[in-house]
Parts: C-alpha cells; sequence; structure tokens
C-alpha cells in the first residue's frame, strides 16, 4: 500500500509539475526557434515596423517620373497612397525599362515591382502578382504617315513586312513571339535597350514601323508623339497588377482590402481622371499647332508667365496653357464677345485687376493671372489640393455662380461636389432646361468649361514635357528617391 501510495505520489508530481514544467520549455523552445523564422515573414509588419515601403517604379509617363512639381505618374500617386494608409514612407527604386524591373524583381528585399505588368497566364506561374488595378489591351502603333503610302496596317497578317520592335520581356513580346509560333511572318525585333515609350518615339520618327504598347501608355504619349497612330488591338483585355515579394500573404491580403477600399471611396476613379481625362479630347492637328508655337510664339512670353507664377504662386507652365487655350499666345486677339489679349480679359475684369492695357503682354498676363488667383481663393470650402485648381480655371470660364450651381446638381445626384472628376459631369446639365431652371444663376453652356479645363491640363502637360524640367521634391508624404543600382543613374535625394 506503502508503495502505491509512493507511486500515485510520483504521478502527481508528473503531471502538476513536470509535465507543466516540460511543455513550458517545449514551448519556449519552439517560441524562440522560429518566432524569427515567422516574424520575419511577416512582410506586412516588417514594412510598419521600419516604415518604410520599398518599390521599383517604371521610370515612365504612365507610372513614375518627375514633372515640373516633382514626383507624379498614376502608379506613383497609387503607391503613395498606400504608404499613407500604412503610416510609412515611399522608398524609390527607379527602371527604366520593363527587363529592368523584372530584374530588381528577383532582389527579395523590395516590396513591390510596379511597372504596369500585364497579368498574362506565363508570368503568373513565375511571379507573386498582388491585386490588378487597371484594365489594359494592347495595341499595335505605328507611324501615321504609312497611312498615305497605304501600308498602314489593319491586322495581324498586314504586319508582314514591317519593322516591328518590341520591349524584350514584355507581354508585346510574349504576343508576338505566340503569333510567329503560330505561323504569322512578323519581321520583329526585340530589344532590352529602349523603353516602350522609347520606341513609341522612334515610331513617331519613321525609325521602325510599328511598335506594341498597352492602351494607356499610347494614349498619354499621344500628345506627345504626335506622328503616331492606333492600327489595331492585338489582345483581349488585360489586368496590371504588381509584383509583390513572395511569401507577402499579408502584404497581398491587406492590399486587396485597401483597394476596394480605395475603389469604393471614389478615389480611385478621381486618380484616373486625374491623368486620362484628356484621352477625350486629343486633336492631332491642334497638338502640332502647339508644338509649333511653343518654339515661336512662346520664348516672347515665357519670362512674364514665370514673373506671374512667382508673384501669385501658381506654376508657370499651367499659367502659360491657360494663356494658349484662351489666345493661342496672340498678344492681339479678340472675341465676339469683346476679349481681349493673352489672356482674354473682358474690360470689367481688366479694371478690377489693375490692367490699363489689355493688349500689353506683360498686364495681361499679370492681371490674368491675378484674375485666376481670385478665383482659387473665392472657390467654397471644402475643395481641395488640385480640384481646387481645377474649380478656379472652371470658373474663370464659365463665372463661379455655374461652378456652385453645379455643386448643387451634384449633390442632387448623390456626387461629391468637392471633386472635379464628379463634378464635370454634371456641368454639361447647366444647359438643360428642366435641371437650369431651378438654379440660382440659370443656363450656362455647362459643356465648355469642361473642355477648357481638360485641355489647359494637356497643354500643361505637353509644355511640361517638351520643356524637360525635372527636379526631384519631396511631397508631404515623403518619399525617398534611389538610385537605380543597374544603371547608376542619378537622381538627387532630397528629404522634408
Amino acid at each position: 500500500m506503502r508503495n502505491l501510495a509512493n507511486l500515485r505520489k510520483r504521478v502527481k508530481f508528473i503531471v502538476f509539475v513536470v509535465f507543466p514544467l516540460s511543455f513550458f520549455a517545449f514551448g519556449w523552445f519552439s517560441h524562440s526557434v522560429y518566432y524569427p523564422m515567422f516574424n520575419g515573414s511577416s512582410v506586412l509588419d516588417e514594412i510598419k515596423r521600419n516604415k518604410i515601403l520599398k518599390v521599383v517604379l517604371l521610370n515612365a509617363p504612365s507610372t513614375y517620373y518627375i514633372g515640373a512639381n516633382g514626383p507624379q505618374g498614376f502608379e506613383y500617386d497609387l503607391l503613395k497612397d498606400y504608404a499613407k494608409h500604412l503610416g510609412v514612407k515611399l522608398k524609390i527604386t527607379p527602371a527604366n525599362t520593363t527587363k529592368e524591373a523584372i530584374e530588381l524583381s528577383k532582389d527579395n528585399n523590395y516590396h513591390i515591382i510596379s511597372a504596369a505588368l500585364a497579368k498574362t497566364p506565363k508570368r503568373v506561374k513565375k511571379f507573386n502578382f498582388g491585386p490588378s488595378y487597371f484594365e489594359v489591351q494592347e495595341q499595335v502603333i505605328c507611324n501615321r504617315n504609312m497611312l498615305r503610302a497605304g501600308k498602314f496596317p489593319r491586322a495581324v497578317e498586314d504586319l508582314e513586312g514591317l519593322h516591328v520592335s518590341v520591349g524584350e520581356d514584355t507581354s508585346y513580346s510574349e504576343t508576338i513571339r505566340d503569333l510567329q509560333e503560330d505561323g504569322f511572318d512578323i519581321n520583329a525585333s526585340f530589344t532590352s535597350e529602349y523603353s516602350t515609350e522609347e520606341l513609341l518615339e522612334q515610331v513617331a520618327n519613321n525609325t521602325i514601323d510599328c511598335t506594341l504598347a498597352d492602351s494607356n501608355i499610347y494614349s498619354l504619349n499621344q500628345r506627345y508623339f504626335t506622328e503616331i497612330a492606333m492600327a489595331f488591338t492585338i489582345s483581349g483585355r488585360e489586368q496590371l497588377a504588381w509584383v509583390l515579394t513572395p511569401d507577402s500573404k499579408d502584404l497581398e491580403s491587406d492590399m486587396y482590402s485597401w483597394l476596394n477600399s480605395y475603389n469604393q471611396s471614389g478615389k480611385m476613379a478621381e486618380l484616373k481622371d486625374h491623368y486620362y481625362s484628356h484621352i477625350l479630347y486629343f486633336d492631332y492637328y491642334d497638338t502640332k499647332m502647339f508644338y509649333k508655337r511653343i518654339k515661336s510664339r512662346l520664348p516672347k512670353y515665357e519670362k512674364y508667365f514665370k514673373i506671374a507664377s512667382d508673384k501669385y504662386d501658381i506654376p508657370w507652365s499651367l499659367i502659360a496653357a491657360q494663356s494658349y487655350q484662351e489666345s493661342h499666345w496672340n498678344p492681339k486677339a479678340k472675341s465676339f464677345t469683346g476679349v481681349r489679349g493673352l489672356m482674354m480679359l473682358t474690360r470689367s475684369t481688366a479694371k478690377h485687376v489693375g490692367v490699363r492695357n489689355r493688349l500689353d503682354p506683360k498686364q495681361s498676363i499679370l492681371g490674368g493671372t491675378k484674375h485666376l488667383k481670385k478665383m482659387i481663393e473665392s472657390v467654397p470650402s471644402g475643395v481641395e489640393g488640385e480640384n481646387r485648381l481645377k474649380y478656379a480655371l472652371a470658373a474663370y470660364n464659365i463665372g463661379m455662380g455655374h461652378v456652385k450651381d453645379a455643386q448643387v446638381l451634384a449633390t442632387k445626384f448623390g456626387l461629391d461636389k468637392n471633386v472635379w472628376s464628379d463634378l464635370k459631369t454634371v456641368l454639361p446639365l447647366l444647359s438643360q432646361k428642366r435641371y437650369y431652371r431651378s438654379l440660382k444663376y440659370g443656363y450656362a453652356r455647362g459643356s465648355e468649361p469642361v473642355r477648357y479645363v481638360e485641355s489647359i491640363y494637356d497643354y500643361r502637360d505637353i509644355l511640361e514635357n517638351s520643356t524637360n524640367e525635372k527636379e526631384v521634391e519631396i511631397d508631404k508624404v515623403g518619399v525617398v528617391t534611389k538610385t537605380d543600382e543597374l544603371n547608376n543613374s542619378k537622381v538627387k535625394e532630397k528629404v522634408e
């Protein structure tokens, strides 16, 4: 009995003392061994802990570039907003070609590769794609002079005998090789030296006959390379997506959730509108003439635009673009309504801003800019950022009263009255009696300010691109630009 009692005591000791201690020891050992591994694999935790989102961005108009006012581009702005959501800074490593961006994707130190990459079946097998954010189609882009020569292609069969060049390791090279395997005789070259934009420039210069580009890239670049034209669409709809570092399910999940909220909030629509709305208003002949007048007329007045810019804190390129929209930089311009000069001022407006001679270029530019500044200041509260400037331009064209009427209509239709992408959808309704009869300021040609604002921004973009003003700045979110390790391209770094 005594032995049995001792055995029971030993069992109790093991159960209540030794087993818990061994379980604790095993747990401690497991945690010490495996926790760093699991903790390290949490990419999202690492980003938040270090407060830096490391991104490779393709240096191109559709993704990221340094404009007159610092870093910009559709994908840059989208990633900037995501970094803001995470509460971290954006650290950018630029890549000049898709191939360079893909090469950098092999370095797991980068969290995201953003290079307008289409989610093709072949790529899905090779890369860890995150959520899709844009839909495009591949298009064949050729020199428009081929129309006159009767060589302009309208189908894949027509590419036979033409010199086609596309970027290596792009979705375009996949498309061409697949067509060649299917038996199409396409004389194509594949290059890792030139970006899609550079190939579009070669098409414009007649160095090559055709290239392939996504629909959004073509739309952005037709303003800069006026001799290119879309021949035909060569692919179905494709999704653009970011490539994420391996084993980053937590980051991917967070991005899906954020993008869903971003779409629902209307911010995605606003961002797309900002970069692509001008596409609807592209005019080949007008754009060609604008390029000519940048060289022949702008030099006479550029210094006055810059003086006005310094005085009223408005980008000179935008003032110049507005002036071109108003008068085509003709200081003696006159409309049938009596407005005159480079900024097309009425007599009353000229008097109000202190302009004695509307035909004097300097007076007109300074007076018109002063008037625009007053418009900016009178835009209703709640309208912020770039929206505020667009509202002011619309008011310059149509009057602030009609802009406020449009805000009333926007609210009536459940739209955001403080966002340009929503306001411009209701502005044309100001010319319809069933809407304007109940509004304070009545009838207006509401479609005119929409075209007016979009054209000004189009001219501004062309002007900034042609004058090549590229000074790197850091915006309020906090962006750190980094020298590209592949080509040692120098990019100035500033930290706010």
